[in-house]
């Protein structure tokens, strides 16, 4: 099937009051993972590759972002290709060249006029090559190489009437937001404001987005698509599915050096994970 793009998904899945599970791509097993969970729960999907995955492939962009458009376009789910966490305005403009579609682009750790106008150069940048651009404001924290942050620390969180501001100034299309979520969690404990949420929806002309979705809980994801998040970022919980199926394996078979024995059921672990995001995400019937 052909790339579908992020903008559609994500248009659709709002005008749906849905949510849209985007995945992050780091080895070419992950982009399998995603497909076939996307088949198996016959639901959309995003993959994403973030500035880090880029890093650890050397620093460049075609080679995995090639592997992972070839995955989606085998695939028969709605598959999307889009470029997460860019802090190099570089990396930025080499999407347009390598097949994206979308482009998460980081300026939150800048202050905000800085930010505003980073950001706003880099949407007027995308929408004259058709890139949809995602930004962030507020503070996700857990990233790598970050200070740890407390999610629920003053003045961490988005505030509606300036996400309001950030979104007309900068003209961005969909914007994530500090809602009690952080990066990098491997147990499912966060806690969301969802008052916070529905404050921001009714603020924010544009879609939201929750990044850091790997540490939460089922029933805290569901709430927060009812109260208006639509982008659901995934990430270390593929990690988490891959890392304990290798382990699981080579517990068992420690002589094992061909990597296929071990990466085929870490890739099904990352698939079964990925198909049990997309069901929390399909619309109450």
């Amino acid at each position: 099937m052909p790339l579908v793009s992020t903008a559609e998904l994500v248009s659709t899945a709002a005008a749906e009051h849905r949510g849209v599970a985007a995945f992050n791509v780091i080895t070419l097993e992950h982009a399998e993972a995603i497909a076939a969970g996307a088949e198996q729960a016959g639901t959309p999907a995003i993959l994403q590759i973030s500035e880090n995955a880029v890093r650890f492939h050397g620093g460049g962009l075609s080679a995995i972002a090639a592997a992972a458009a070839a995955v989606a376009r085998a695939s028969s789910a709605p598959l999307a290709l889009h470029l997460d966490h860019v802090v190099s305005t570089g990396l930025l403009y080499a999407a347009a060249d390598a097949g994206f579609g979308s482009a998460m682009y980081d300026a939150a750790k800048l202050p905000y006029e800085e930010n505003v106008r980073a950001t706003a150069d880099a949407v007027r940048w995308g929408h004259e090559r058709g890139i949809w651009i995602e930004a962030e404001l507020g503070r996700v924290g857990g990233k790598e190489g970050e200070t740890p942050l407390d999610a629920h620390a003053p003045g961490v969180r988005t505030d509606p009437a300036e996400a309001a501001a950030y979104a007309a100034a900068t003209g961005v299309d969909a914007l994530a937001v500090a809602v009690g979520s952080a990066h990098a969690m491997t147990e499912r404990t966060a806690a969301l404001d969802h008052a916070l949420i529905a404050r921001l929806r009714d603020a924010v002309p544009v879609p939201l987005v929750l990044h850091g979705s790997s540490g939460v809980p089922d029933d805290e994801i569901r709430a927060a698509v009812a109260a208006g998040m639509v982008k659901i970022n995934v990430g270390t919980a593929l990690n988490s599915a891959f890392t304990g199926a290798v382990r699981s394996f080579l517990a068992n078979g420690p002589g094992v050096v061909d990597p296929r024995k071990y990466l085929a059921p870490a890739r099904d672990a990352m698939a079964a994970t990925v198909a049990g995001f997309l069901g929390l995400l399909r619309p109450a019937v």
